[in-house]
């Protein structure tokens, strides 16, 4: 069935709306991140770049790498973003765009995202990695989309732990890869990322305007599901882990521990953990 141009919008020169690359630009083993700044500091690790792109907040790098085609892409902040990333790299995977229509043979992408997030256990150190083997959604997003395979069974633990309140979205868990888990984040600090819809107020903190849930962080961190536990904050994982489900693809994130948000820690400069997190992962990732 073709897909109608208002639902998949390209430009006039055939290439995916905004994300602005066509299917050639893009390889199979993908590092997204969330700065734009950020993507450069990982290309230049590639042994070339043949192909440079940016619109709005997201750049895109394709190069070669130990022989095989990557690409380093931004997605700028948080799950709406997601939302337009991931279904526009499944996209230009997936789709036909000469027909608009869906490929008999399924592409599958592995996809890595590196960031920096906020520890929510007291004993994971400043500038620890931390690898996520669940995805934890605050922000509602993939409730929209029709899935399976999702971890019901914590989900509803967790609103049952912190008397979730209803007026907040229902939260959601996702598994990421196992096989990038065992390649990449090995040794890393291994948990479950939540990903909330916002830096401040959804993350307990509080400027001049006042929190609705103040003691909502004090749950989620003594929270405990089996062995699994919550490891730390960030804003984009949930999304992906439920993408990569839903449309079959390969997810991990990896990140940086920039704050504990239970010592009230913070990085005096988290850059060189960062860098070495990029090495790390590239290293790693094929």
């Amino acid at each position: 069935m073709k897909i109608p141009a208002s639902e998949l919008p390209m430009t006039p020169d055939g290439r995916i709306y905004h994300l602005g690359i066509a299917p050639e630009n893009l390889a199979d083993h993908i590092i997204v991140v969330g700065d734009p700044g950020r993507v450069p500091s990982v290309s230049k690790y590639f042994d070339t770049v043949d192909f440079k792109n940016q619109n709005r907040e997201m750049v895109t790098h394709t190069g070669t790498l130990r022989g095989k085609r990557i690409t380093a892409l931004s997605t700028g902040m948080g799950t709406d973003n997601i939302d337009i990333v991931m279904t526009e790299l499944d996209a230009l995977a997936n789709i036909d765009f000469k027909t608009l229509e869906v490929k008999p043979e399924h592409r599958t992408l592995n996809i890595v995202r590196i960031g920096t997030c906020g520890a929510l256990q007291e004993e994971i150190d400043i500038h620890s990695f931390i690898a996520a083997q669940y995805g934890f959604g605050f922000d509602g997003l993939m409730h929209f989309y029709k899935h399976e395979g999702f971890d019901e069974e914590i989900v509803e633990a967790f609103v049952k732990h912190t008397g979730w309140n209803e007026k907040l979205p229902y939260p959601y868990c996702v598994k990421g890869s196992q096989e990038l888990l065992d390649r990449i984040g090995f040794d890393m600090v291994k948990g479950v990322t939540a990903s909330a819809p916002g830096f401040f107020g959804p993350q307990g903190r509080s400027v001049r305007a006042q929190i609705e849930y103040p003691d909502l962080n004090t749950k989620i961190d003594s929270f405990k599901f089996g062995d699994r536990k919550i490891t730390n904050l960030e804003m984009e994982t949930s999304a992906l882990y439920g993408f990569g489900q839903i449309m079959g693809h390969n997810m991990l994130t990896v990140c940086v521990a920039i704050a504990n948000r239970i010592t009230h820690d913070f990085s005096k400069d988290y850059h060189p953990a960062v860098e070495k997190l990029i090495q790390t992962v590239l290293n790693r990732i094929f």
